[in-house]
């Protein structure tokens, strides 16, 4: 049986300013998981949770996100 998707409310990053652009990161939550899309490509989006996100996070601030090698 096929469960039924609740629409997600999607909601538009603070640091993206006050225009109607669409150069912005938007954020969905449910109870279990987090939906990270951009709204240039609102079609594809990221689902994850809190812990791998915060820790995601805390890496790029930290500056311990490696860069790719080339």
């Amino acid at each position: 049986m096929r469960r039924k998707m609740t629409p997600l409310n999607w909601q538009k990053s603070s640091f993206s300013g006050s225009g109607d652009g669409n150069a912005c990161l938007e954020l969905a939550t449910t109870p279990d998981t987090l939906h990270l899309r951009e709204s240039d490509t609102p079609t594809t989006h990221l689902t994850t949770t809190p812990t791998p996100l915060a820790h995601l996070l805390h890496h790029i601030k930290t500056g311990k996100l490696a860069a790719p090698q080339a």
